[in-house]
């Protein structure tokens, strides 16, 4: 594997002027992985159109509503620090476990660069890399759809696999979606059809 270009911390620095905090690890196999978090959401595509000049393609993108650490001292009387507020991201936003936190994974020369973005719930929007990415298509629709994220400028927002007349970010709010992907939920889920097929035979 080869290490990210030197220069690629300050290049995104210049691309994204609202400000990133940047770091990079490479492990003992010389594996390089980066992730660059952005304060403001209008650095994206600025971004994602710099790594494309440096020949990075997108790998995928994911979401998440990433929760606050949690205290693990049981022992600690302190009311103050048990309600202290939850960490916030760059952008000012809080990471209370309803914030959204979009990740775009590139591959840049065989390491990885994750851009991350947070959004408030129910009032994020970023901008489409369909026009960089056109693979970014799908996961931009999925995220439209599932979580009611608004992608700008999406050449064609329809929904993938809920009818429109459902109502907006239906999943996210009846199955969360990471219950929804979690493995023990859908063992128990499967287990409820089988019992279902055995009482109906």
């Amino acid at each position: 594997m080869s290490a990210l270009p030197a220069d690629l911390e300050p290049r995104l620095r210049t691309a994204a002027p609202g400000g990133c905090a940047f770091s990079q690890t490479t492990n003992a196999r010389g594996v390089t992985v980066a992730w660059c978090e952005l304060a403001d959401n209008a650095d994206l595509f600025a971004a994602a159109t710099l790594l494309k000049e440096m020949g990075a393609r997108l790998s995928t993108i994911s979401a998440l509503q990433p929760r606050p650490p949690e205290d693990d001292d049981e022992d600690d009387d302190d009311a103050k620090a048990k309600d202290a507020p939850p960490p916030v991201a760059l952008s000012g936003l809080p990471i209370d476990g309803k914030t959204y936190q979009i990740l775009y994974h590139f591959d840049l020369d065989g390491s990885t660069l994750s851009l991350s973005v947070f959004l408030p719930v129910d009032a994020g929007t970023v901008p489409s890399l369909t026009p960089l990415f056109r693979n970014a298509d799908w996961p931009e629709r999925e995220l439209m759809e599932i979580y009611n994220l608004r992608i700008v400028n999406h050449p064609d927002p329809r929904r993938l696999f809920l009818d429109e007349s459902i109502e907006p970010a239906v999943l996210e709010r009846l199955i969360p979606f990471s219950t929804l992907v979690n493995a023990a939920s859908t063992k128990s889920l499967w287990e409820k059809i089988i019992e279902h097929k055995e009482a109906e035979s």
